[in-house]
């Protein structure tokens, strides 16, 4: 006689599969920070006009990237807070102070005369956004408007040196400063030309062609 078989134990014909081994059971999981702070009052008059302000000034998308150059703006003065609290001659303030000074004036944010930690807390939002690669394209007269300025980049018509980019947000650093130029491949820059005006040239070859059948 057979010996009885438990319900609970898998029967030796049938084979169990693993859910581990699944393709579909592997997860790649990854922590994203985030890279902006919503408002802590979100109905504020006053932060609502002035954000409003930026965003038609300097052309940005939302108010989304106001937040996140004040994030930015916000980490930069509590490390210089941090750092002012020290000794001067303290290595710590030395070294990071030096490092966070060299930092902020390659960008453009801080001058010759304002080499100082006490210089950093006085930065404000719209000093970040003016070195913008979207309004330095705008001042230097490569676009009509600020407008203008963010759909040459991203239709990818800006070069900074011998590097295309596209994004308007790109902080420009004061020695590529002068290397803001059309792209070799944009129209503009010599490139070929668009889609609507290889289109017109066609047309008016065609018209050329035709006429000069008829004549004969």
């Amino acid at each position: 006689a057979r010996p009885p078989v438990s319900k609970s134990s898998p029967s030796p014909t049938t084979t169990t599969r693993s859910t581990s081994s699944h393709p579909t059971a592997m997860h790649n999981y990854r922590n994203y920070s985030k890279t902006s702070r919503t408002p802590r009052r979100p109905f504020e008059k006053e932060r609502i006009d002035a954000e409003l302000e930026l965003v038609g000034k300097f052309g940005l998308k939302n108010k989304r990237e106001v937040w996140r150059v004040e994030k930015v703006l916000s980490k930069l003065r509590s490390l210089a807070r941090d750092l002012l609290t020290l000794d001067e001659a303290d290595s710590r303030r030395v070294f990071e102070g030096q490092a966070l000074i060299r930092r902020l004036t390659r960008l453009g944010l801080l001058g010759e005369t304002t080499q100082g930690l006490d210089y950093v807390l006085s930065l404000k939002v719209a000093d970040f956004l003016e070195r913008r690669l979207q309004t330095q394209v705008f001042r230097l007269g490569l676009a009509k408007s600020i407008h203008h300025a963010r759909v040459l980049i991203r239709q990818r018509h800006i070069r900074v040196g011998k590097q295309m980019v596209n994004v308007p947000s790109f902080m420009v650093r004061t020695e590529s400063q002068g290397h803001i130029d059309f792209a070799l491949t944009s129209p503009f820059g010599g490139g070929r030309p668009g889609r609507v005006k290889r289109r017109s040239l066609k047309n008016k070859k065609s018209k050329a062609a035709d006429a000069a059948e008829d004549d004969e």
